[in-house]
């Protein structure tokens, strides 16, 4: 199974319909996913004593990661990093057996020309640190607000196909990895 994370939790987010997008092109491909989305997390989570001991409403976040075959992050640009809750979410997950070997991809989004290159990269680095796996084949989707039409949708399909290859190049990267298939 492929877990998609929605990077952030803003309402109504690019980034959140990005990942349904993504999460259609991993299904046509046959593959299972599941969708995280950060808006979802519970309330008591952003609670200090979360860091101690994890709330109940957590689990079913912690539970999708420690389950992936692979990970697709898709993160939007704020302020030239990865967004807080991202790297809260990380943070809170099990260590180190949340991404010691699990393959991760990235997606980056932004309203700028670089398309989140600089939060994609700062995910490199603490993936690495954590030793996932990870594929080399990213994409940047600068300028997203154009790129969108009024249904969430890629205005142009060569969008949808740089994404589509991406996630055909990410499922055989961890099928190699893992040794088994994910497509029937």
């Amino acid at each position: 199974m492929i877990v998609i994370i929605s990077g952030t939790n803003r309402p109504g987010s690019n980034t959140l319909k990005v990942a349904h997008q993504l999460a259609a092109n991993y299904q046509t491909l046959g593959v299972e996913t599941q969708l995280l989305n950060l808006a979802e997390l519970p309330p008591e989570v952003f609670l200090p004593a979360a860091y101690a001991e994890k709330p109940p409403g957590f689990a079913r976040f912690s539970e999708a990661i420690l389950a992936a075959d692979g990970l697709v992050v898709v993160t939007p640009e704020y302020n030239g990093g990865l967004p807080g809750v991202l790297k809260y979410f990380i943070d809170l997950l099990p260590f180190p057996e949340s991404f010691v070997h699990r393959p991760v991809c990235f997606v980056g989004l932004a309203a700028g020309i670089w398309g989140a290159l600089r939060p994609v990269e700062q995910l490199q680095a603490i993936f690495g640190y954590r030793n996932a796996y990870i594929f080399p084949e990213r994409v940047f989707l600068p300028g997203i607000g154009s790129l969108l039409n009024e249904a969430g949708q890629f205005a142009n399909p060569e969008i949808s196909q740089r994404l589509s290859k991406q996630a055909a190049g990410f499922v055989g990267f961890v099928e190699a990895l893992h040794g088994k298939k994910l497509r029937p």
